[in-house]
């Protein structure tokens, strides 16, 4: 299977990085993992052209089965995510691309072409930290569909 992460920006901090490395690896032996970063448009005052702009470039790198990170969207648990991961395989989808929106969310036509809206919570997380928390939650749901020991 293969895995996408689509997010705005890129990471800056080194210790975010190396965590998101070492899942990187960890994954490797379940999914070919796939960071895509597309450009943050900081420099944009109008918020509607910003995430129309960011929007618009990750719309271009979508493909497989599109689960956008969205606070809106269905909350799963762990165990869910793992079945939905497994659903989407049994479906004869080979490809599975979760987007990580900019610091203003995103448009409402990738919505639209989003198949789960999904939510961690209502809380807010850094950006930055919000992509080793997905990639973590990834690495836990092979680890459930695997039977490992990893989630208890």
């Amino acid at each position: 299977m293969k895995v996408n992460i689509i997010c705005v920006g890129k990471i800056k901090e080194k210790y975010i990085s190396e965590g998101i490395a070492e899942y990187q690896k960890r994954l490797s032996k379940f999914c070919d993992i796939k960071i895509i970063e597309v450009d943050e448009f900081s420099q944009e005052k109008s918020i509607t052209k910003k995430i129309a702009s960011e929007s618009n470039l990750i719309i271009e790198k979508l493909s497989g089965f599109i689960i956008t990170l969205d606070r809106n969207g269905q909350e799963l648990s762990s165990e869910q995510i793992a079945q939905k991961i497994e659903k989407i395989k049994l479906l004869g989808k080979s490809e599975i691309s979760f987007i990580i929106g900019g610091s203003n969310g995103v448009s409402k036509d990738l919505l639209q072409k989003s198949d789960l809206p999904l939510s961690f919570g209502k809380v807010t997380y850094p950006h930055q930290l919000f992509r080793l928390i997905l990639i973590e939650q990834i690495y836990r749901a092979f680890s459930i569909i695997e039977g490992l020991p990893y989630h208890k």
